[in-house]
């Protein structure tokens, strides 16, 4: 039997320069128990916890979130046989939350909720075929339900007199079922081939707004669209591992997968501005609308890995992955236009360079390129000084579409080195974190630009027995950035809303500490 809780509160971090980062505050719980049987064999184990976010502030959102709560229950088994080993396992999971403004960063009355649940079953059998040949096979099944409502605001005109129904009973079904075969050679040669075949089904009910003044039309056209859908989605992956010695592994691979659109990216339905701000995961404080007709986006990936290493894998390792990938029918966005004189998808909308713009999701065609690299050496290993390793990582990716668009959300060059070290109960971190800057911005969703920094981190930590005590300084120098991918920060007020021209800052200097009491 296993219990694993925590608890967190965190206020408004500020950035070097004192600024406070407006609505980076929250509050969590997280609970959960397990009870494990082990008995000839196999393994069964059975999860009950939940969540409690009673508070938590998103600085590149227009709304925080006031309330949240979920409870989960899974189990799973584990089976070992004389031709293989078996494992299953199932879930359900239901969360209810609020979306609303949390005081002084942002004020006002305009409640949102949302109720959803999910369930599934995963199934995988793993097959010792014969001494060279491994064969899995498995089935799965997820089901999504979601119901999110916005509740009208007495007094407001424009947010009532009616709820609005954002999405009604919107589902998602995918079943999947999947094969894969491995097969080693010889000594040196290992070859996999895998099959899978998914089945997605989506639908949601009839929508309507706050007002049919407002928002009837759009209402209207939604609801006469026949919103059922179903994607057959076929998906493969090859790979060839060779292993030339005892110093050096080379892996080839290619893979074919597939992902259709979610709830928001299809059925999200209102062009009216308010509405719009609303649907954005993303980040960027522009509104969303979604798109029924959405295809699949399929992504087709070549990638290559050499890896050198001493023959024990202990003293020093290298990595290396280049790898390119061709995405069809990528989800993305396009400027929406409903008509050059629309306040919300009219002329200027498409033509807007520095403020925030109005988008419909749409699938292009993008190409992504980049390289990994990753190693490790050990500089010492004595008794006297005992372990100290250097290891760094270098990561670049290119995102782009068919038409020359810039990908959103592109992270742009960046890397770790640092040197860890261990001595008896001891250990200690000095790590220097490396970010370029990001100038290749998505042009649609005028993303923007940040500059490149370095961040110096330092860490140790001690065990006795069953106590453990860390403490560390991120930022050490106190150095005044960016987040790259931190997007718009929606904090700043102006005459119609949120200033256009804010990245979130990131956090300056940190002194953290944590003890851990194992029993």
């Amino acid at each position: 039997m296993t219990y694993t809780g925590g608890w967190v509160r965190a206020e408004d971090y500020r950035a070097a320069d004192g600024t406070k980062v407006k609505s980076t505050l929250y509050e969590m719980q997280n609970h959960a128990l397990s009870i494990s049987k082990q008995t000839f064999g196999n393994l069964f184990t059975f999860q009950v916890g939940g969540q409690f976010i009673p508070y938590q502030g998103y600085v590149n959102q227009y709304m925080d979130m006031t309330y949240n709560r979920s409870l989960f229950m899974n189990g799973r088994y584990e089976g070992a046989f004389d031709w293989g080993k078996l494992e299953a396992s199932a879930f359900m999971h239901k969360v209810r939350h609020t979306m609303g403004f949390i005081a002084p960063d942002k004020t006002g009355d305009m409640p949102m909720d949302t109720r959803a649940s999910d369930a599934g079953y995963s199934i995988k059998a793993t097959i010792a075929a014969t001494q060279q040949d491994i064969v899995r096979i498995g089935n799965e099944f997820y089901h999504n339900q979601l119901d999110d409502w916005w509740k009208p605001v007495d007094g407001s005109m424009m947010m009532g007199p009616n709820t609005f129904i954002n999405i009604n009973n919107g589902t998602r079904s995918r079943l999947g079922t999947f094969a894969e075969w491995e097969h080693r050679w010889d000594s040196q040669w290992t070859t996999l081939f895998g099959l899978r075949n998914d089945v997605v089904w989506m639908n949601t009910g009839n929508v309507h707004g706050y007002n049919a003044m407002d928002y009837g039309a759009d209402a209207a056209a939604f609801n006469a669209l026949n919103r059922a859908k179903t994607d057959v989605n076929i998906d493969g992956s090859a790979l060839v591992r060779y292993d030339a010695n005892p110093f050096s592994t080379y892996e080839l691979g290619f893979a074919r997968k597939t992902r259709s659109p979610n709830l928001y990216e299809r059925y999200a339905w209102s062009t009216g501005m308010m509405a719009m701000n609303m649907i954005g995961w993303l980040g960027d404080g522009n509104g969303y609308v979604g798109n029924v007709d959405l295809k699949p986006e399929k992504a087709h990936t070549l990638s290559f890995t050499a890896g050198w290493h001493d023959p024990a894998q202990k003293v020093w390792e290298l990595k290396v992955t280049p790898y390119y990938s061709y995405v069809q029918d990528y989800i993305d966005v396009d400027r929406c236009f409903t008509g050059a004189m629309s306040m919300t998808c009219g002329t200027m909308n498409l033509t807007a360079q520095n403020s925030f713009v109005n988008l419909r999701f749409a699938n292009h065609d993008a190409e992504l390129y980049g390289v990994n690299l990753a190693g490790k050496v050990a500089l010492w290993d004595n008794a006297e000084y005992g372990l100290g390793v250097l290891r760094g990582n270098l990561n670049y990716v290119r995102g782009q579409r068919t038409d020359g668009i810039n990908l959103y959300h592109i992270m742009p060059i960046n890397g770790k080195l640092a040197i860890d070290h261990t001595l008896g109960s001891w250990t200690n971190s000095v790590e220097l974190q490396l970010v370029g800057s990001k100038d290749e911005v998505s042009q649609v969703h005028n993303e923007l630009t940040t500059g490149a920094y370095a961040l110096v981190n330092l860490r140790t930590g001690y065990q006795w027995r069953n106590v453990r005590a860390d403490v560390g300084v991120d930022n050490l120098f106190n150095q005044y950035y960016a987040l790259p991918l931190g997007g718009a920060d929606l904090t700043y007020p102006g005459m119609m809303g949120a200033l256009y021209g804010y990245s979130v800052l990131g956090p300056g200097r940190s002194f953290n500490g944590r003890l851990t009491v194992t029993f």
